[in-house]
């Protein structure tokens, strides 16, 4: 995988992709500093990082999304539970035809994480880590995350296997921890 070119094909599903990022920068995890490196380098779902790390449980808010056929895109926030703090900004690409009619319809609900979603229904899952990236925040990210525009946050791009099939593509960016 070519990391901005996986990047691109996430991004450019949404009208603001130009807005996002002023840069995106695919950098090794050893380079990462903590504690980003902490909470993105690893095979686990970011919803159960987010939760370690801000003691909390998060809640989904879906900003935008669509289908065709199986193929399903959103792009959501990861919020501290029962507030508007953004802890991660995502855009997902699900295969929908890799998961059961109930997880299917909890997903497309968009009322739980997904993490949460294939944790609850004990969906055989792996995290495939694909890229860690240093993000110079555009606009469009600095708003989502609260964060002023040109300040370095991290994320990563990752695939879910469920059943040992890729299910889902994810862009995952961290809010700034402090």
């Amino acid at each position: 995988m070519n990391p901005q070119d996986e990047l691109h094909a996430l991004t450019n599903r949404f009208s603001e992709s130009s807005a996002l990022f002023q840069r995106a920068e695919h950098i090794p995890s050893v380079v990462t500093p903590e504690p980003y490196k902490t909470m993105l380098a690893h095979n686990h779902h970011m919803t159960v990082e987010m939760e370690q790390y801000h003691k909390t449980s998060v809640d989904v808010r879906v900003l935008d999304s669509h289908q065709k056929g199986n193929e399903y895109f959103r792009k959501i926030l990861l919020l501290k539970h029962g507030t508007n703090t953004p802890v991660q900004f995502g855009i997902v690409r699900f295969r929908l035809e890799y998961v059961t009619d109930a997880v299917r319809d909890e997903i497309l609900a968009g009322q739980i994480p997904l993490g949460r979603i294939l944790i609850n229904h004990n969906v055989l899952r792996h995290v495939d880590l694909g890229a860690i990236l240093e993000i110079k925040a555009g606009p469009a990210l600095a708003e989502y995350l609260q964060m002023p525009v040109g300040e370095i946050t991290y994320g990563r791009l990752a695939t879910i296997f469920c059943n040992r099939q890729p299910a889902v593509d994810l862009l995952e960016v961290s809010a700034p921890l402090i």
